[in-house]
């Protein structure tokens, strides 16, 4: 349960060699270390939101907000019709009087891009070894709170700058012991573990202990940072009055690819029910089209003749999303 690889702080500029294509997690001591966010919140929680302020105090923006009986763990409701929170709006500055105040609400903006919510902060709070990478870049804040495990598509570089986080990970072929929510209601579009990784109950799923034996946990202090690749599961729990996390999120493929998700949800329409021996000559399909696909899959073919068994480019994706997009409007 610790970490598979743990860096000195590098320069500001610069990430350990491998860092970007690693499968496991790595945990980067120190990486913001010298950001003025950073060091703010080391001085104090006041001149951590003091500095915040100077980037936009009267900006309105979303977040969640449950009373104090949720215990800061934002879920489902009892009979999973919807949700233990409710959305505001509220101004920034009003957020951060809050925090400071110590609200006995759990409070919690969610992932809100930096360079169209606070221009300039980046500026001095940034990851140059990342700019070729062009990351969409986040503001996490709140109070004492955790979200359950999920899995996020891009890879991540979460950084803590105010408070203690708490990530707890589990590799991607946990999945069937993660006991998964449902797929299309879900608190910020992924699909989430129902243990409350806090405080699991294993005798409702006792499958869990499996995944807590191969579990990854990382404790951050403020200019601590975690690689987290894609697809790993992960909860977090906030562990101070004040947190906040500044991640940037990439992905290693093209902009013109589709979510994964909806090729699941697709199979879960078209391939699920089908009679066994069907899944089974479709798994066969799969398998030669698309898991174990290679330069030979279509090399038979004339190129001029391959379609979409071509390598895939913006104008064949857009050709395929149109034909799908027909087929299914049938």
């Amino acid at each position: 349960m610790s970490a598979l690889a743990v860096s000195s702080p590098p320069a500001a500029a610069e990430l350990p060699a491998g860092v970007l294509q690693s499968t496991e997690p790595v945990l980067l001591r120190g990486l913001a270390a010298h950001w003025p966010l950073v060091q703010a919140a080391r001085r104090s929680d006041a001149a951590f939101c003091d500095y915040l302020r100077r980037f936009g105090a009267q900006t309105r923006l979303g977040l969640w907000r449950g009373g104090p009986a949720i215990d800061g763990r934002f879920f489902y409701n009892d009979d999973f019709s919807g949700f233990n929170y409710r959305h505001e709006v509220q101004t920034f500055g009003a957020l951060l009087d809050e925090l400071l105040a110590g609200t006995a609400d759990a409070v919690y903006l969610g992932s809100t891009e930096v360079d169209a919510s606070f221009p300039g902060l980046r500026q001095h709070n940034d990851l140059p070894a990342l700019a070729a990478c062009q990351p969409h870049v986040s503001l996490w804040l709140g109070n004492r709170m955790r979200v359950a495990p999920h899995f996020d598509l891009p890879d991540n570089i979460a950084c803590v700058v105010a408070g203690r986080r708490r990530f707890t990970l589990f590799p991607p072929d946990e999945v069937a012991n993660l006991y998964i929510g449902p797929l299309d209601l879900t608190p910020a579009g992924q699909p989430v573990s129902l243990v409350d990784h806090a405080h699991p109950d294993l005798t409702r799923f006792p499958r869990y202990a499996q995944a807590l034996a191969r579990a990854q946990v990382f404790e951050l202090l403020p200019g601590d940072a975690l690689f987290i690749p894609s697809q790993w599961w992960h909860g977090v729990e906030a562990l101070e009055p004040v947190n906040a996390l500044v991640n940037f999120w990439w992905r290693q493929s093209p902009a013109f690819m589709d979510t994964p998700l909806n090729t699941l949800m697709m199979a879960l329409l078209s391939l699920r029910d089908l009679p066994p021996a069907q899944r089974d000559a479709w798994r066969a399909l799969f398998d030669h089209y698309v898991f174990d696909a290679d330069e030979q899959t279509a090399a038979h073919i004339p190129p001029a003749a391959r379609g979409i068994l071509a390598p895939m480019n913006d104008h064949r994706a857009r050709q395929l999303r149109a034909l799908l997009l027909n087929r299914l409007n049938r």
